[in-house]
C-alpha cells in the first residue's frame, strides 16, 4: 500500500533550513494499522502532511521512494493529489477546531466532501452525511446535522471531523492523534469503527498518537519517532514489552497505569518522595441543585440537569463522563463564565451564584478562582508574550505595580517549571507543555483557593503528561489549593483525585471515594466506562 524510503523534510526559515523529518523509512501492508509514536516535535504530525503533501511553502520534501499504491507522491502533481486526498487517502487532524469551517453547518462540511468525490449528488447528500454522523456516535444527528462547530464540544466536533475524514470510504486513512479530546467510550467507537473498516474494506491506517495504550490495543505495528529519527520499530508486543532504546522505556513508564502513583510515571529512577495534601473538614465549595438550560433549535436543550456536591479545602475532586454530559458546562458555571438557570454555589460560605457571571470578573472572590482551560492553544492570547499572558490577571485585579508584578511572574514561572527565557515568547513559538504550563501560570499567580482543571492534559504526549501531573501534585501541596479535576482519562483521575464525581447526560449517577468507584462501581455506565479505558502497556522487564 504504501513504501517510504529515506524519506526528509526541511522547512527553510529565516534562521536557516530546520530538519524536521531525518532519512526514515518504512512500509505499511494492506489491512495493516502502523502506530507512530512520540512526544511533541518528533516528527510524527510532519511525516503526515509529506505523506498527503500539505506541507506549507517552506517545506521541502526528498525521498529515495514516497511510493503509494503504485503512484509517486513526491512527483504527484497538485491537482492529481486532489483527487487521491479525501477519495484514496484521507486524514484525521489533532485539532477539530481548526479543521472545521467555524461558519459552516457541520452537515453542509460532511456534504461537501462527498459532492467533490462524487460520493453523493443534492438529492441524497443530507440523508448520507447524517449517515456518516451515525457512523461516529453522534446522538441525535438529524439536529445536529444543523450545528455550528462552536454549539458542539471538544469531543463532538472530533467526531464530525472523523465523520468527513471516513465519507468517502478511503484506502488508507491517515489518523493524527484522532482521539485527542474525546471521551473514552466514543474513543472505543470511534477506534472501533476505524478498525473495523480496515478489516471489512481492506484499508490501511496510520495512526499517530501519544497514548500507548490505544497503540498497543488497536496497532499492528510501532514506529517509535524521536528529534525526527525512528529511534525503534518493530511488532506492538516486542516494542512494549521489550523495547530496546531507552526513550521508548520512557514513554512506556509515564503512561498512566491502575496501582501507580503519580511519581511512578516519571521512570523508575526518579527519587521522588510522595507528597502529603491536608484535607480539611471544612467545605470550601457547595453545589446545590444546579442546572443550566441552553436555547436549541427545537427548544431549551437542559445540559446540567440538578446536580449536587461538595469540595473540601485541600481536596481534589474528579469530574468524569462521555463528551457532552455537561462536564465542561459545570465547570464554566463554577468559575463563573456562564450563568446556571436554577440552583445556588456556595463558595467559602457566600453564594456566588447570586452575581452575575458577567461582572464576576470585577468581584472579590474572582481571584479565589480560577481556570486551566482544555486547550492551551485557544486559551492563550496569540498577541500576549507569555509574560502579559501571566501578569495580565495581576494588572486587573490586584493594586501590584509593575516591578511587583514583574517579580510574582518570575516567581511563578519558576514555580511551574517554565524557564525565564520563554517569558517573552510568543504562544506559537512555545511547544505544547510549555503553552499548558502558562495556562497553569496564570491560574495560579493570584494565588488562588480553587483550581477547576477542565481536561488540562488531553492533548499532550504521555512525558509532558507525567511532568504536568507531577507538577499539580506538587503546587496543591505547597500552596493548599483545591482542584476540581475534568477528565475522561479515569486512570489519570484515579492518580490524582480524592474523590470522583460519574456523570451522565447532565445528571451526576454516582460518586464517591476515588479508590472506590475504580475498584467497586456501582452503577452500569460507570463500569462501562471502566471497561473502555484502553489498557496500557505492561511495563518492561528490569535487567
Amino acid at each position: 500500500m504504501l513504501n517510504v524510503q529515506n524519506l526528509n523534510v526541511t522547512f527553510n526559515t529565516r534562521k536557516g533550513a530546520v530538519d524536521a523529518v531525518k532519512d526514515i523509512s518504512f512500509n505499511l501492508k494492506k489491512g495493516e494499522i502502523l502506530g507512530i509514536v512520540g512526544e511533541s516535535g518528533s516528527g510524527k504530525s510532519v511525516t503526515s502532511y509529506a505523506l498527503m503533501k500539505i506541507l506549507d511553502n517552506t517545506g521541502v520534501i526528498k525521498a529515495n521512494k514516497l511510493i503509494y499504491s503504485g503512484i509517486d507522491l513526491e512527483n504527484a502533481s497538485e491537482k492529481e493529489m486532489m483527487d487521491i486526498r479525501g477519495r484514496e487517502v484521507s486524514m484525521i487532524f489533532q485539532n477539530p477546531r481548526t479543521s472545521l469551517n467555524p461558519i459552516r453547518k457541520i452537515g453542509k462540511q460532511i456534504e461537501d466532501v462527498l459532492k467533490r468525490h462524487s460520493q453523493a449528488n443534492r438529492y441524497n447528500a443530507k440523508q448520507k452525511a447524517i449517515e456518516a454522523l451515525k457512523a461516529v456516535k453522534i446522538k441525535d444527528p438529524e439536529n445536529r446535522y444543523y450545528s455550528y462547530p462552536y454549539e458542539l464540544s471538544g469531543g463532538m466536533c472530533q467526531r464530525v471531523v472523523c465523520a468527513i475524514a471516513l465519507a468517502c470510504d478511503p484506502r488508507l486513512l491517515i489518523a493524527d492523534e484522532p482521539t485527542t479530546g474525546l471521551d473514552i467510550t466514543t474513543q472505543k467507537a470511534v477506534m472501533d469503527l476505524i478498525k473495523d473498516l480496515i478489516t471489512s474494506r481492506n484499508m490501511s491506517s496510520i495512526f499517530i498518537t501519544h497514548d500507548l495504550g490505544l497503540a498497543s490495543e488497536y496497532c499492528d505495528r510501532i514506529i517509535v519517532m524521536k528529534d525526527g529519527h525512528i529511534v525503534e520499530k518493530g511488532i506492538t508486543h516486542d516494542i512494549f514489552t521489550s523495547p530496546n532504546h531507552p526513550y521508548t522505556r520512557k514513554l512506556v513508564y509515564a503512561t498512566p497505569r491502575p496501582g501507580k502513583s503519580i511519581r511512578s510515571l516519571l521512570h523508575s529512577q526518579n527519587k521522588n518522595k510522595e507528597v502529603q495534601h491536608t484535607i480539611h473538614e471544612e467545605t470550601l465549595l457547595e453545589v446545590k441543585n444546579l442546572s443550566k438550560f441552553f436555547p436549541g433549535q427545537f427548544g431549551p436543550v437542559q445540559a446540567v440537569k440538578n446536580i449536587s456536591f461538595k469540595i473540601k479545602k485541600g481536596e481534589c475532586v474528579g469530574l468524569v463522563g462521555e463528551s457532552g454530559c455537561g462536564k465542561s458546562t459545570t465547570s464554566a458555571i463554577l468559575s463563573r463564565l456562564i450563568e446556571a438557570s436554577e440552583g445556588k454555589i456556595i463558595f467559602n460560605k457566600n453564594d456566588i451564584s447570586t452575581f452575575a457571571a458577567k461582572n464576576f470578573s470585577k468581584n472579590s472572590i474572582r481571584s479565589d478562582i480560577q481556570m486551566v482551560f482544555q486547550d492551551p492553544t485557544e486559551s492563550l492570547n496569540p498577541r500576549y508574550t507569555t509574560r502579559q499572558s501571566i501578569s495580565d490577571p495581576l494588572k486587573n485585579l490586584t493594586e501590584m505595580n509593575s516591578k511587583e508584578i514583574n517579580s510574582k511572574v518570575i516567581e511563578v514561572s519558576s514555580l511551574v517549571g517554565l524557564p525565564l527565557n520563554l517569558l517573552d515568547r510568543l504562544p506559537h513559538q512555545l511547544s505544547g507543555g510549555q503553552k499548558a504550563r502558562v495556562g497553569i501560570a496564570r491560574a495560579i499567580v493570584l494565588s488562588p483557593k480553587i483550581l477547576i482543571l477542565d481536561e488540562p492534559t488531553a492533548s499532550l504526549d504521555v512525558s509532558i503528561q507525567a511532568i504536568i501531573l507531577n507538577l499539580l501534585v506538587d503546587l496543591r501541596a505547597k500552596l493548599g489549593m483545591s482542584y476540581l479535576f475534568v477528565s475522561h482519562d479515569l486512570h489519570v483521575v484515579q492518580l490524582l483525585c480524592d474523590y470522583i464525581i460519574v456523570m451522565k447526560e447532565g445528571v451526576i449517577i454516582e460518586q464517591g471515594n476515588s479508590d472506590q468507584i475504580i475498584s467497586s462501581p456501582k452503577e452500569d455506565y460507570t463500569k462501562s466506562l471502566l471497561a473502555a479505558s484502553p489498557k496500557p502497556p505492561k511495563l518492561p522487564k528490569t535487567s
